[in-house]
């Protein structure tokens, strides 16, 4: 039984969609915008835990970095327990964050895992000599033009990117193994494949802690009165941005300049492609 008359509340803050890739129209997760989410929902209650809700199919390793830190800062500093539950998907990034909860929830069908890192994109050299257009690069320092998709690719090029992605890849399995010291099951050659499983699945390989919703959890916890309080992430579109920027050279470079136009549905190709990984 709750020990006070009134009701436990427990903070709730979905984070949802890709991760640091922000646009003017398509705000994403980043540290910058839910730095002031995370610190209301740590501060808003004095019942012990705050609840995550987590639907991401990942994006910046940076930024996923930056979120978990800040997560467990707060934590410590607030001295709460984190619960995270996956949605649809938990996946690469998306499960970065979600290693930020003291314990990690899914529903069977979730998606979860994706314990690696990933680049792609597009070369358009034979497109360019079709169309009969020459490339023009100057640049200062023989790598600045590196893997520019309207140059033919460079084996040198690729070993400097594979070098990144191996870096960045360890940083990410130091992260889940620390974070889930004691509770995985499987091979790390299965676990940090860069595979992604469902949340039974990853229930078996110890990635999460159970199959439950976040109702039933915190009823469980503090009870069947206790009350949700989602704490609202401010995710800013395009009229709050002229509204905070009225003048005439802010309001061009927001909606007449072709680079953000280009830049928007270049972003939305990007996050569509995110999620269709998942058959999302």
């Amino acid at each position: 039984m709750w020990p006070f008359s009134r009701s436990p509340v427990v903070p709730v803050l979905r984070l949802t969609g890709a991760i640091g890739m922000v646009t003017p129209l398509r705000p994403g997760l980043s540290i910058a915008s839910l730095a002031e989410p995370l610190q209301k929902a740590f501060e808003m209650s004095k019942t012990p835990s705050v609840a995550l809700i987590v639907n991401s199919p990942g994006g910046s390793a940076v930024q996923s970095s930056l979120i978990l830190k800040r997560i467990r800062a707060l934590a410590g500093e607030h001295k709460k327990r984190v619960h995270v539950f996956c949605e649809d998907v938990a996946a690469s990034g998306g499960y970065y964050i979600a290693i930020g909860g003291d314990e990690i929830f899914a529903e069977p069908s979730s998606i979860v895992g994706s314990i690696g890192v990933i680049s792609s994109g597009f070369g358009f050299v034979e497109a360019i000599d079709k169309l009969g257009i020459e490339r023009r690069v100057y640049t200062a320092g023989r790598s600045k033009a590196i893997l520019d998709p309207f140059l033919p690719q460079k084996a040198e090029d690729i070993e400097r990117l594979a070098v990144l992605q191996r870096d960045a890849h360890d940083v990410f399995i130091g992260a889940v193994k620390e974070r889930r010291a004691g509770k995985l099951k499987a091979p790390d050659t299965e676990l940090f494949s860069g595979a992604f499983w469902s949340g039974k699945q990853a229930l078996e390989f110890g990635l999460i802690d159970g199959i439950t919703d976040i109702r039933t959890r915190m009823r469980e916890l503090y009870g069947d009165s206790v009350k949700l309080k989602v704490v609202p992430v401010e995710r800013p579109g395009l009229l709050a941005k002229l509204r905070r920027s009225p003048s005439l050279e802010a309001v061009s470079s927001l909606t007449g300049g072709k680079t953000i136009l280009t830049d928007e549905v270049l972003s939305t190709i990007e996050t569509r492609a995110l999620w269709a990984r998942y058959g999302l």
